[in-house]
């Protein structure tokens, strides 16, 4: 086995052992549910300001449904971990942008870049995971309807906007759950109950 399929292994075995992550994916669902539902109650600017806040919580919601579902993320270690510091951070730089931006920008223009700057991630992501593929596909598939909607639905993009990437993180935790559970039973990952209801 050369270096590349040794670092291959390690990508889907992370993948197929944390189930490609997908309680943070749902934490992120619920967060853009809350915007959406806020958004009907905020002014822009005040809830781009709450988005900030409530981004963070993010993680402690993931956190919950990881204890939920018995996936350890916090106790597991790769030699890809240290990439993700440097990955969120690169993510986390389109926040100046967005406050900058609600200088001139109207609520739409606000709302659009804070859906495709949260993504930014996603295939840097899907990458340490062996799954670049379906990775990017979220974050292409998420932009594009961000893009469509702010052109289609006028006046309406505070409340679409956030529905629509909410639906996209609903579909792609679904996804991913299916792929990697069948990719840790294949690996022989999973505990032979659950191994045994995934063939039926």
């Amino acid at each position: 086995m050369d270096l590349r399929d040794e670092l291959l292994d390690v990508r889907r075995s992370a993948y197929a052992r944390l189930r490609g992550g997908y309680p943070i994916i749902m934490a992120g669902t619920v967060f853009w549910l809350a915007l959406a539902v806020m958004s009907q109650f905020m002014q822009p600017v005040p809830l781009l300001q709450a988005a900030f806040g409530l981004s963070g919580m993010i993680f402690p919601v993931a956190l919950v449904f990881a204890w939920l579902a018995r996936i350890p993320f916090m106790k597991d270690r790769t030699v890809l971990s240290p990439l993700l510091v440097p990955t969120f951070i690169a993510m986390l730089l389109f926040w100046p942008m967005l406050f900058i931006a609600t200088a001139e920008a109207g609520a739409g223009v606000i709302m659009s870049i804070l859906a495709i700057g949260l993504s930014l991630h996603w295939p840097v992501i899907g990458w340490t995971y062996g799954r670049t593929a379906l990775f990017c596909a979220h974050a292409i598939i998420r932009a594009g309807l961000v893009f469509w909607i702010y052109y289609a639905f006028p006046g309406q993009q505070m409340l679409y906007i956030p529905l629509a990437v909410a639906a996209c993180y609903a579909v792609t935790a679904f996804i991913v759950y299916v792929d990697a559970s069948r990719l840790a039973r294949r690996m022989g990952m999973l505990p032979a109950r659950q191994a045994q209801a995934m063939a039926v």
